[in-house]
């Protein structure tokens, strides 16, 4: 288990202040797997090294399995890291060593008998699917490769905990989703708790339990990833979810679209579904309803944390009046409504 108690942190560049950190609270299960999601300059790097006090707080607790990180002395600090392993953007290996040599070096540093550490390294590399490259060296071997390694050095203590500073920002979308679905098996196999920052929603939704967003410093909204994506309660969370969901605007209508009505034009309009209004046939109360037609160009919908959700993109014809009682209709049932224009 982790816990954020109050977590201030404040850097002092000459005469200027900088709050990366302002009194964040939240907690993370044992055993789940943890989002921290925001943009660049948000704070998340920051915070996650409190976690295991590469930063140390300017104000706050951190607790992990119940003990104040903040309160020990540097020689038990350096014990009690031993169950926090951290995973980075850029892999860290050293290019010296190969696989095995890589992995094996936590355990080397804590004085393990050679057989130990040979008997431990083989059953990481099994359980990263890295057998077949224990002597290959880091210049040899792929961005997921590398990373991989990187995890099973990690593991090399048998942590309870995981810091995952931006995993799998460095990767391709192949080799991402590959690493999040080995970080999921390895929560579930080995009970881990995960702590991961990341600035892609994509990833909360693959495999996050929880998710916290962080803005300028301070966590502004957190919750179950599929209480989240149903029922978001800031703009900054809304943004997120929809950057999940790629429909683009036709090309011969971004050169036809206009911000002010003619006689014979068209509304087009983006619309944003999330938790009941999914499943709820809205579209087809609202056209019976204000005597409106709706001209469906492209739809996506997709999942999280076992909630639907999805973006449409849509032409409504109709009198002007009933177009505006039928957007006010579908607002009043939780849709997102973004008009792009006229065409």
């Amino acid at each position: 288990m982790i816990r954020f108690l109050h977590i201030s942190k404040v850097f002092q560049q000459g005469s200027r202040v900088i709050n990366a950190l302002s009194d964040v609270n939240f907690h993370v299960p044992a055993g789940q797997i943890y989002g921290v999601i925001g943009t660049s300059g948000a704070g998340k790097s920051t915070l996650i090294r409190c976690a295991n006090m590469l930063e140390r707080p300017t104000s706050g607790q951190v607790l992990i399995d119940g003990q104040d990180l903040t309160k020990l002395s540097d020689w038990q600090l350096m014990k009690n890291r031993r169950q926090i392993g951290m995973i980075f953007q850029h892999f860290n290996l050293l290019s010296s060593r190969n696989v095995f040599d890589n992995i094996a070096l936590p355990l080397e540093l804590n004085n393990l008998p050679k057989d130990k550490i040979k008997k431990r390294v083989s059953e990481l590399l099994a359980l990263v699917g890295l057998i077949d490259k224990q002597y290959t060296y880091p210049i040899n071997l792929s961005g997921g490769q590398k990373q991989r390694v990187a995890i099973a050095r990690a593991l090399a203590n048998n942590p309870k905990n995981l810091l995952c500073d931006e995993a799998t920002s460095a990767l391709d979308p192949a080799t991402t989703r590959s690493i999040l679905k080995l970080l999921k098996d390895i929560n579930r196999r080995l009970g881990l708790t995960i702590l991961l920052i990341t600035h892609e929603m994509d990833v909360v939704k693959c495999i996050c339990d929880q998710v916290a967003i962080i803005d300028a410093g301070k966590l502004v909204e957190q919750n179950s990833v599929s209480e989240i994506f149903s029922h978001p309660q800031t703009p900054l969370a809304q943004q997120f979810i929809q950057s999940t969901l790629h429909l683009d605007i036709p090309d011969d209508y971004t050169q036809r679209i206009q911000m002010q009505p003619t006689a014979d034009s068209v509304l087009l309009l983006k619309l944003a579904f999330t938790g009941q209004s999914v499943n709820a046939p809205l579209i087809s109360q609202a056209v019976r309803k204000f005597d409106i037609d709706i001209s469906i160009l492209s739809s996506q919908i997709d999942y999280a944390g076992g909630v639907k959700f999805g973006v449409m993109l849509a032409e409504i014809h109709g009198l002007e009046q009933n177009r505006s009682a039928a957007i006010a209709f579908l607002q009043h049932h939780h849709v997102k409504i973004e008009v792009l224009g006229y065409v």
